[in-house]
């Protein structure tokens, strides 16, 4: 009786990887090769020992340590000590969000559109998609585990021995099982993908936030995040394979605790009940435009906070910045001496390119959500009314620019505000604003793309995501790796001026504008004219 639970778990499992043949290679790709291009870059940034000794005496500020984690082999700052603490909490919090949205989208998704009903209709058990899901994400971040470490250890780099390179993938392979766990316990108890999501993006980062209090100031705190656990096993320092076994240990319990409540709970419910609505919609709700943002109201609110403490985050260390950098010439590769401004200005500069392009992410969320309203048949309904589909796209551009305004706005004021608290003389708040307030017009070509796919393939929207990782990747590590101009340029992202260290582009930014107003009207063309599919 037991073996009709999973009957077919097989099948479904092949069917997930034969949905996700793209999907799984990017993922993959991405995260090895930027782990091995950061190893290489190190190696080559930091080729003496005081050189790496120098960096090492800034990460024993605090709010560096929030932001990294806690540091190991300080004393005696390997590559390998380097590469671990620099880089793999980083590395571990993408690889948990990667888990996260696909466990999502083979449960709750699947679910809300009908998916798995068609699929149970079929000789198939109660629990073997559950499983069929847990089964492509453990063979997923195994494979990944496997592919960094053993491609770190093949870097021939000195300090990154085999124990420690398996180490530091088998850190990142649990970090993903965790949270897939996480997933498919929140898929069981939320009704919608969304909230399947949203709770799972609290858990995420509420441990970010856990450990980084522990690592600051009481360490008992950091064992309450998985992200402290991770960081405990000290990779390429003292290789401790406990901290592994730990994050495997709980993730099996919550994997237990998923199949109970997937065993019972009916199709289309969750435990835990939605708020019920108003009897009557407001009069802002009963416009495209209204139920856009209602839709993304939690989304906004949350993406709104989450970068006003990111930007707060990032301020905090400015009053250190002038004192730790100054005699660190590695500093000349990421940070270009400009006569009449301070180190502290041109960090700011820096680092607000990292900011907008993470502010990026909910705006295209937003305007994306459309393709997601679409394929659940939602739009007929409203398109069958007084409607129009140039009125239902332009809602959620308003919606998807509007937010995209707003997060960059909160960053930039967590940004100052931290600033002013921790600095004797700050930064003007003018100028930080204006730094972010900038690479609005890069952020509508980025939407503006997403409209064009919305209209003329929608297929294809997930170029989009793939066009924002290869820019955040050629401007967050495009000096460090030293790649070529030219790759920047591809992005628009590379177009917008580092203010106040350079001089105002307005040609840039005025072809910026247009490019994206010209997109999003060619994108508008086509979504009048193409089929409406469900």
């Amino acid at each position: 009786m037991a073996s009709r639970l999973y009957n077919e778990t097989g099948s479904l499992t092949r069917f997930i990887i034969r949905r996700d043949r793209v999907r799984i290679p990017i993922w993959l790709l991405s995260l090895s090769s930027v782990t091995f291009l950061t190893a290489i870059a190190f190696k080559d940034l930091y080729v003496t020992d005081i050189d790496r000794q120098a960096i090492a005496e800034t990460m024993r500020n605090p709010a560096m340590t929030a932001m990294v984690g806690k540091g190991y082999g300080l004393d005696n700052y390997t590559n390998g000590a380097m590469m671990a603490h620099q880089m793999l909490l980083f590395t571990a919090i993408i690889v948990a969000l990667m888990s996260i949205l696909l466990v999502a989208r083979h449960t709750r998704a699947d679910e809300e559109e009908g998916r798995i009903e068609l699929i149970r209709s079929l000789p198939v058990g109660r629990l073997s998609n559950l499983s069929a899901t847990i089964l492509v994400l453990i063979g997923m971040n195994v494979l990944l585990a496997l592919i960094v470490g053993i491609g770190l250890y093949a870097l021939k780099i000195e300090s990154m021995d085999l124990n420690g390179s398996l180490l530091y993938g088998a850190a990142l392979g649990v970090t993903g099982i965790f949270f897939t766990a996480i997933t498919a316990v929140f898929a069981q108890l939320a009704e919608n993908s969304r909230g399947t999501i949203g709770l799972s993006f609290v858990i995420l980062g509420g441990s970010y936030l856990i450990r980084a209090i522990g690592d600051v100031s009481n360490e008992t705190m950091s064992w309450f995040s998985p992200f402290g656990w991770i960081l405990s096993s000290e990779v390429y320092v003292n290789n401790y394979w406990w901290p592994i076994l730990l994050t495997i240990g709980a993730s099996v319990v919550l994997f237990i605790f998923a199949y109970n409540l997937n065993s019972f709970r009916d199709l289309g419910a969750g435990f835990l009940p939605s708020k019920p609505g108003k009897k009557h919609a407001s009069l802002f709700l009963q416009s495209p435009l209204g139920l856009s943002f209602r839709l993304q109201r939690t989304g906004i609110i949350a993406w709104t906070l989450g970068m006003f403490v990111l930007g707060a985050s990032y301020g905090s260390v400015l009053g250190d910045i002038e004192s730790y950098f100054k005699d660190i010439d590695m500093l000349k590769d990421i940070l270009t001496p400009t006569e009449g401004f301070s180190l502290t200005e041109q960090f700011v500069s820096m680092i607000m390119s990292i900011l907008a392009m993470i502010s990026t992410v909910p705006a295209l969320i937003a305007i994306l959500k459309l393709k997601g309203e679409e394929g659940k048949n939602r739009t007929e309904h409203l398109l069958s009314r007084a409607v129009s589909r140039t009125k239902l796209l332009a809602s959620y551009l308003i919606v998807s620019f509007g937010i995209g305004f707003l997060v960059l706005s909160m960053t930039a004021i967590g940004l100052w505000s931290a600033g002013a608290a921790v600095m004797d003389e700050g930064i003007a708040f003018s100028t930080i604003y204006g730094a972010a307030i900038v690479y609005l017009p890069a952020m509508g070509v980025m939407i503006g793309l997403a409209v064009l796919f919305l209209g003329f393939a929608p297929s294809l929207t997930g170029l989009s995501w793939i066009y924002l990782l290869y820019s955040f990747i050629v401007v967050y590590l495009g000096k460090l790796l030293q790649f070529p101009e030219w790759m920047s340029n591809l992005s628009p992202y590379g177009y917008i001026p580092q203010l106040p260290i350079e001089d105002m582009k307005f040609m840039s930014v005025l072809m910026l504008t247009i490019i994206a107003i010209i997109t999003s009207l060619i994108g508008f063309l086509f979504y009048n004219k193409r089929d409406i599919h469900g």
